[in-house]
């Protein structure tokens, strides 16, 4: 299967016989089967009819609309969803459930750190004239887990308390991983600020998009989060089930500027934000094509862990609807 990227001016997608077809002003450019694409990537002026969209949404492939100059996610297109209401019951519950929610939220937060800490292990291996920063970062990450496993009732603000310290270690060690050159120190966005956050931004985007497909595959409903408050127009659930694998977006673009694939010239400066060039995207593109394979195999690990608990507090509630009872939280 097939992730298709469009990043191109004055293209329209067409559909025929069973082909996604890609024209320019001059004429027809390409076609690709639509059995073959699991995932299409739209940035800036792309022109599409329902039809198209139809047919992708037939044929199960999920659509991303990125803005043409920042690359922001503008909208997300998924197909068919898995017909089972009841593991969306169990979802409902275990929302309305303290105990069970603070226990996701906890596993989803250790889990996060204990990314983090392994990202910055396996940096030190790598980069020992950097032991200082990172095992300082090191230190006060281990610190932070141990308080987070210690929570006997953990609630959301403690939580996020728990993951902001350990955050603020984190990035305190992974910028010392890049050039000052790159200008690169903790995160940043809306805009970016500094060509390794333009390319942090543009790799969680992917990577939230791959949660809330699989998440809509699944049955499960994006928008309801447990950690992530639901909130208009946001797919919290998609940001539980990413956050845990943000490491892997953070190691991966380490990997481009240390090996040289980007460096300050792939960028561009509009006003506050740094843009990565046309160039640049395509090299990104291409290079995170197996990342996001692995990506995939993890988010699926991920969900299928979620489905099992929501069909089993789904069946719960569904039985003792049945039989007359009170259903409480």
């Amino acid at each position: 299967m097939t992730t298709l990227y469009v990043d191109r001016k004055d293209i329209e997608l067409r559909v025929s016989a069973g082909s996604l077809e890609f024209y320019e002003p001059a004429g027809k450019r390409g076609s690709v089967p639509l059995n073959q694409i699991e995932r299409v990537v739209l940035r800036g002026s792309v022109r599409l009819s329902t039809a198209v969209l139809g047919a992708l949404t037939e044929a199960g492939a999920g659509v991303l609309a990125l803005s043409g100059r920042h690359s922001r996610h503008l909208a997300t297109c998924v197909g068919r969803p898995h017909n089972d209401a009841v593991r969306r019951i169990g979802q409902f519950a275990t929302y309305l459930d303290p105990g069970a929610k603070a226990s996701w939220s906890l596993n989803i937060v250790a889990a996060k750190i204990e990314s983090q800490q392994r990202l910055l292990q396996r940096a030190l291996r790598q980069r020992p004239d950097k032991r200082r920063p990172l095992m300082r970062s090191l230190g006060q990450i281990e610190g932070v887990l141990d308080s987070v496993r210690l929570l006997s009732e953990p609630t959301t603000d403690s939580l996020r308390g728990k993951e902001g310290a350990a955050a603020a270690a984190y990035f305190n060690g992974l910028r010392n991983l890049f050039a000052p050159s790159l200008n690169f120190n903790g995160r940043n966005r809306r805009p970016p600020r500094d060509p390794v956050n333009a390319c942090l931004s543009l790799g969680y985007t992917l990577l939230h998009f791959e949660a809330v497909t699989n998440c809509h595959a699944a049955g499960l409903d994006p928008l309801l989060g447990l950690y992530h408050e639901p909130a208009h127009g946001r797919n919290s659930l998609a940001s539980d089930i990413m956050e845990p694998l943000r490491a892997h977006i953070d190691e991966w673009v380490w990997g481009l500027f240390r090996t040289r694939v980007f460096d300050t010239r792939s960028f561009s400066q509009d006003g506050d934000a740094v843009l990565l060039g046309k160039d640049a995207r395509q090299r990104f593109y291409t290079r995170f094509n197996p990342l996001g394979t692995a990506l995939r195999r993890l988010l699926r690990v991920q969900v299928r862990s979620a489905v099992r608990h929501f069909d089993k507090r789904g069946r719960e509630v569904q039985a003792l609807a049945k039989a007359g009872g009170v259903v409480r939280a």
